[in-house]
């Protein structure tokens, strides 16, 4: 079973979690992320459980569906939790999903602080953190470490996530899974071994022209700013990997940030501090590869888009240089 969310009102979202929890089959629920490593992650939990109810769920909405979860009686079954990283006040969530009779295991490989990770480690019935590698790489070496197909799986999926860039497969896979109508087929894919088929083909080749022509529309909006890096801020039109690779391979960035009409940002830098300086606008992620926000007001949002200018680049900017 699946539980994607869509773009309906939060109160039917939260009636129709509630539904789905209390009418699901018995076994694991996963929740994940929403992109190629979540969709790795439930293709091997489904090569593994015979019963799997899937939640793919943002960054911002999770701690609102663990809230949601954790309304509903666990009656012994599995919370998984992969490829979402810490949030401020997830013991206390754990803690009522323990008392609600849920066994909870927490995959992921986002940077946690030792403080956070010594905290939940007492909590959950595993918890694995590593950085080295995916989360589908996690999940691949924790349940199934003898399964050839989904080492495959947890080994085309890191070479995305990770940017390797090693395996053509893993871009297009990437890149067919930036439309959600995708996300099922493609994890049902992977959960056969399969990594390309007419149908992802044809997906990939529609999607590329698109993504090229809001590539270049991005890059020919951006700005250059920095003295010790060189740091490219431009607008995102869409697929924020692949126009940060495009812009470091044009315009010689050391990082790129990539910002949405809400604020929302990207952030890639070929420095190992993607994470440090998420960490100061709200969010977080990997040392090369995060995500942050500024909190645009309508007019900030006006003012970037028309001119490029924000004092939030400036604070970006002034954060990274003054890095030691």
């Amino acid at each position: 079973m699946r539980f994607p969310w869509t773009a309906i009102p939060r109160k039917d979202r939260d009636q129709e979690l509630l539904a789905q929890m209390q009418n699901r089959p018995r076994g694991v629920v996963h929740i994940t992320h929403n992109d190629l490593d979540a969709v790795g992650c439930d293709a091997i939990h489904r090569r593994v459980f015979d019963s799997v109810t899937t939640i793919f769920c943002s960054v911002g909405r999770f701690p609102h569906v663990l809230t949601g979860i954790s309304r509903t009686i666990g009656e012994g079954d599995t919370l998984s939790i992969s490829d979402l990283g810490y949030y401020q006040g997830a013991e206390s969530m754990v803690d009522t999903l323990k008392e609600q009779g849920w066994r909870v295991e927490w995959r992921d490989h986002h940077r946690w602080r030792d403080e956070e990770y010594a905290r939940m480690e007492k909590r959950c019935d595993i918890l694995h953190v590593q950085v080295d590698t995916c989360a589908t790489g996690i999940c691949a070496r924790d349940l199934a470490p003898d399964d050839p197909i989904a080492i495959e799986v947890a080994r085309v999926v890191c070479d995305y996530d990770l940017w390797v860039h090693a395996d053509p497969r893993s871009a297009i896979l990437g890149q067919v899974l930036q439309r959600k109508k995708n996300r099922e087929y493609v994890r049902d894919c992977l959960v056969q071994g399969t990594f390309s088929d007419e149908r992802i083909k044809a997906e990939y080749r529609e999607i590329r022209e698109d993504m090229m022509r809001l590539m270049e529309k991005s890059i020919r909006k951006a700005q250059i700013r920095g003295a010790r890096y060189r740091i490219g801020f431009a607008p995102l039109y869409g697929y924020p990997s692949e126009t940060a690779a495009e812009m470091r391979r044009t315009l010689s960035t050391d990082m790129e940030v990539l910002i949405s009409p809400s604020g929302r940002f990207s952030l890639r830098s070929v420095p190992p501090v993607s994470h440090i300086l998420a960490r100061n606008f709200g969010g977080g992620g990997h040392p090369n590869a995060a995500g942050g926000n500024f909190p645009f007001s309508f007019w900030e949002g006006v003012l970037f888009r028309l001119f490029g200018r924000s004092v939030y680049i400036d604070r970006f900017v002034e954060i990274a240089e003054s890095l030691e």
